[in-house]
């Protein structure tokens, strides 16, 4: 069967030829430009197409026998699903008139097969990324708690400095306090020093007046 056949196979089903060979063109481009990009295209019960990259090797010339060396290149795969390699094999019998179903995943299906090299290497890519990011987060967290003790011991000094800065602040004013007091006191002490000279001038006064009036 060719792709003509193909489209007028189901040209009854998709509703007319035109129709038919539109949905088979876009098919066939959407896998080419899948696995060409390197993604797999995988149907479930059907089979899957990818992209599988060879090596350069070595290999012989049938005509020549002659020992020729092969570039690397990249090649499409296509690999059968468990449900068409059954109807294919007999294992399973094939419904007469209407579709075959390939909508349920039969056991041991490709849809969950071994992954390309491409998706290997996402995949390891995706997990190294998550190894470090786990790293950095552990490295936050121990940074932070060693980080904790020293802030705390930075606002002690801190604190230890304010202190000791308004006692330093309190000590000259408690010391100008001292001497306004000093000095109100001194000026009373003089004044009752004063005062006492002048008691003994008038004691001295009354004994004169006695003596007088005795005589």
């Amino acid at each position: 069967m060719n792709k003509a056949q193909l489209v007028e196979a189901i040209a009854d089903k998709v509703g007319g030829r035109q129709q038919a060979a539109d949905s088979v063109d876009a098919v066939l481009d959407a896998i080419v430009r899948a696995v060409v990009g390197g993604d797999r295209v995988s149907v479930t019960g059907f089979g899957s197409f990818e992209k599988v990259d060879r090596p350069a090797r070595y290999a012989r010339n049938p005509q020549t026998g002659e020992r020729v060396r092969v570039k690397k290149t990249s090649v499409p795969r296509f690999r059968a699903g468990q449900g068409f390699k059954d109807l294919v094999s007999g294992s399973k019998k094939l419904p007469r008139g209407g579709e075959v179903s390939v909508k349920k995943a039969p056991k041991g299906s490709l849809s969950g097969g071994a992954p390309t090299r491409t998706t290997a290497k996402a995949a390891a890519k995706k997990a190294t990324a998550k190894k470090a990011a786990v790293k950095k987060t552990v490295a936050k967290k121990v940074t932070a708690k060693k980080a904790a003790p020293a802030k705390k011991a930075a606002v002690k000094k801190t604190a230890a400095k304010k202190t000791t800065a308004a006692a330093k602040k309190a000590a000259p004013a408690k010391t100008t306090a001292k001497k306004a007091a000093a000095k109100k006191t001194a000026p009373a002490k003089k004044a009752t020093a004063k005062k006492a000279p002048a008691k003994k001038a008038t004691a001295r006064k009354t004994t004169a007046k006695k003596a007088t009036a005795r005589k």
